[in-house]
């Protein structure tokens, strides 16, 4: 189809995400503590560094003495709320999900522990979660730190009433830190928590089992943990949704975070806090998430792709709200100046369409540099339209994920569909991630399910009309072997679908249906590939003969075969660039970032990528343009050939965006 006729099309379809957008798409923060002394401080601070969207801290419910009388706290709430709305500039505060901390609690008759030991979460043992002093940075020498049953009624009614009285403070929104449960500090990581006596009994009333002798802990074949498992998430979703509700009940321009650090995979079903799910019932994630480990001074290139495959994800999780990063650049124990990674980080933010959050080492506030925080902030103020202005697809492959599989085959999952989103993007092939939300808008041509195990019922009817309209299924791994329950089925629904009779043999389909079935995940392969040389080849700059490259190549190469499918823009670059091909604001779009020599540690400068070829096909007019990361538009020397427009992009250092006008 004529690109243009796309464009058209999608405009119309797509017309509604424009409006829904609201100043939240456009935040660029950093951290600040808040009392009523140092709120011009931050008023400087947002002005000097081009700050939109300014973080305060004060925290009445998660610090026991405000959680009992928070009056000064919401005074000062209050103030910064006016004066950021003095600077035509909109601010939100942080506030604790389930912790609480008790200064001093050593010294001190009353401590939340001492007073309430029933409202905290604990081991199938009966282990409370009440921690101090080294257990974690934030935790002072004497303090008390407890992490709180959501099924503690009397808590949560005082903690909602905190929330609806910092919404009448009129600021513009409510941070809650990481409604979690307690999963995560030495000893509790395979607790599976929480056992208390108000959790099991709603376990109890929702399921009729009991959570401390029906389950095995930690055995996914076992369906009451299974139920465990999804008990767990929907717990959380059900909190915060109460928090968004009680925010707008006095604040309805009011918006709800919801700090979330695991990403895409295991740790968001040990920790109960799912993105996906969290989407449905805030108008914010912030995301303390690295991507491939460490910070971006230690990242290596298959991390950074890993990262953006997170961002990516989050993004179509997100559908029309807006994914701030709250990650990390540097700190003191890395040996490499803390510029480049500052730079390396928000690039990789505003390629994938996410908002940035600049921090000092491994807190919320503070910056390791400055000077280059107001850098990359007054660039980003100034071309915000063109990384946050909604993006929507041309004529992708879609890439499924499903959350169901997720949740009960972490491991697997993962590797499948990270490996499959690393074929598409370091072959520069257009992709948009599916989800189950978003399956029945899904105009692509062709669709893979990655080691999707878990098939619902609805799944299967969209699949069906999809195969049955000419379209295009690639089915890997162990696909439609279980229902949505995590249940083995006896016949499997895709496979008796695409009627494959030996599951253990590699088919493509030579009839009606179109179909490539691969019991070797082919994203699972290319992952163990990556894994072994893509970081030594991306250092050198050289993939000539890697066998990464051998097998990507004939992977793409049987897609196009058997589906014809091909990308309307084609970019031809090497795989250490991550790129991204949408539409924003009626315009083909290419954006790019370039991983090419980073070493953790080591190198946060990349090797420049030479003589970029980028083709727009079925456009015979208009000028190309070139946005160089933290540089000037430029317009490039293009030409048309077959009725196509094509340029070459000299140089990327970093990455940049690129892009028609007519």
């Amino acid at each position: 189809m004529n690109i243009r006729i796309l464009i058209s099309l999608i405009v119309i379809s797509f017309v509604t995400v424009f409006s829904q957008q609201n100043w939240t798409h456009y935040i660029r923060t950093a951290g600040h503590g808040l009392n009523k002394s140092n709120i011009e401080a931050t008023i400087n601070d947002a002005i000097e560094t081009h700050l939109f969207g300014i973080e305060v801290d004060n925290d009445p419910p998660g610090r026991y003495e405000s959680f009992l009388d928070p009056t000064e706290k919401l005074e000062a709430i209050e103030q910064m709320a006016k004066r950021a709305h003095d600077i035509n500039n909109y601010s939100f505060v942080y506030i604790a999900g389930l912790e609480c901390i008790t200064a001093n609690a050593d010294k001190t008759e009353h401590s939340f522990f001492k007073d309430h030991p029933d409202w905290v979460q604990r081991k199938i043992n009966n282990k409370p979660a009440v921690f101090g002093g080294g257990d974690a940075f934030w935790i002072d020498e004497g303090d008390e730190d407890v992490w709180i049953s959501p099924y503690a009624k009397e808590w949560r009614e005082i903690y909602m009433e905190h929330v609806r009285k910092i919404a009448k403070t009129g600021i513009d929104g409510i941070f809650v830190d990481i409604p979690y449960w307690m999963t995560h500090f030495d000893g509790w990581e395979d607790s599976w928590a929480s056992f208390d006596d108000y959790t099991v009994q709603a376990f109890k009333n929702k399921t009729g089992l009991d959570a401390r002798n029906d389950l095995i802990l930690g055995d996914f074949s076992d369906a009451n943990f299974r139920r465990w498992v999804d008990f767990r998430i929907e717990t959380l979703i059900a909190f915060m949704a109460e928090v968004d509700k009680n925010l707008k009940s006095e604040n309805p321009n009011g918006k709800s975070f919801a700090e979330i650090y695991p990403g895409i995979g295991e740790a968001a079903v040990r920790v109960g806090a799912d993105t996906y799910e969290m989407y449905n019932v805030v108008d914010v994630i912030a995301h303390e998430f690295s991507g491939g480990g460490g910070n971006a001074a230690s990242k290596n290139p298959l991390d950074w792709f890993s990262r953006m495959i997170g961002m990516y994800s989050f993004r179509a999780f997100a559908e029309e709200k807006a994914s701030l990063m709250l990650s990390y650049s540097w700190n003191d124990e890395n040996k490499i100046p803390p510029q480049d990674p500052i730079k390396n980080l928000m690039l990789s933010n505003l390629m994938a369409g996410t908002n940035c959050w600049d921090a000092r080492a491994h807190v919320m506030s503070g910056s390791n540099d400055i000077e280059t925080r107001k850098i990359v902030y007054k660039w980003i103020s100034e071309n915000e339209n063109t990384f946050y202005k909604p993006r929507t697809s041309i004529n992708p492959i879609g890439v499924y994920f499903s959350p169901k599989t997720r949740n009960y085959f972490a491991d697997e999952f993962i590797k499948s569909y990270n490996g499959i989103m690393n074929l598409l993007l370091q072959s520069h092939n257009e992709f948009q991630i599916v989800t189950p939300r978003t399956l029945d808008k899904f105009k692509g041509e062709v669709l893979i399910l990655p080691d999707v195990k878990c098939i619902s019922e609805n799944e299967i009817i969209f699949l069906k009309s999809f195969i049955e309209n000419g379209k295009g299924l690639v089915v890997t791994g162990e696909t439609g072997d279980y229902d949505i329950t995590g249940a083995k089925v006896n016949i499997n629904p895709i496979k008796e679908l695409l009627n494959i009779e030996n599951q253990n043999q590699k088919q493509i389909s030579n009839g009606k249906l179109k179909y490539i079935f691969s019991p070797q995940c082919p994203g699972k392969v290319y992952s163990d590939l990556c894994n072994y040389e893509f970081n030594n080849a991306a250092w050198e700059g050289i993939d000539d003969n890697s066998s990464f490259r051998k097998f990507r190549e004939n992977f793409i190469t049987e897609l196009t075969d058997q589906f014809g499918n091909q990308s309307q823009i084609i970019i031809k670059a090497s795989p250490f660039l991550s790129t991204q091909t949408v539409i924003v604001e009626n315009k083909p779009h290419v954006f790019i970032a370039n991983y090419k020599g980073l070493k953790g540690d080591a190198n946060a400068k990349q090797i420049p990528e030479k003589d970029v070829s980028i083709t727009f096909t079925n456009i015979n007019e208009g000028k190309v343009f070139y946005l160089p990361y933290l540089g000037e538009k430029i317009e490039l020397v293009s030409q048309i050939t077959n009725g196509s427009l094509s340029c070459i992009i000299p140089s990327i250092e970093k990455g940049g965006v690129i892009w028609v006008e007519e």
